[in-house]
């Protein structure tokens, strides 16, 4: 479906919400199969990028369905992703000036990637 599309504006829902002291916050997209999320996700990393903003991608390991190291939607858009297991290889392997950092598929995640 398409961003415009009011099918997906009803089932696509994004909640932001304040995280951190230093300004830093947690978005989650949440709706349901084929709604767009990772869609929207990819969207707003290539946004990033644009705006010169240093970027890190996760993803579970075990979600190999389109590709193993690529964060992939249903309409064929990818972009490059650090396949990890859990938070804490999430964790060793976040580096120290990443400005935005994008987990796809958190449920597939321990509680704990509510904190990282």
């Amino acid at each position: 479906m398409l961003r415009d599309d009011p099918r997906t504006q009803e089932s696509l829902h994004i909640h932001q919400r304040r995280q951190h002291q230093d300004g830093g916050w947690i978005e989650v997209i949440c709706g349901s199969m084929f709604s767009g999320k990772t869609e929207e996700l990819i969207r707003r990393i290539k946004r990033a990028v644009i705006a010169r903003q240093v970027v890190q991608v996760f993803k579970p390991s075990l979600d190999d369905r389109y590709d193993a190291v690529q964060v992939a939607s249903h309409n064929g858009t990818y972009f490059s992703a650090a396949p990890v297991s859990n938070v804490a290889q999430m964790r060793a392997a976040l580096e120290p000036n990443a400005q935005v950092v994008a987990v796809d598929e958190a449920q597939f995640f321990e509680p704990a990637v509510v904190d990282f």
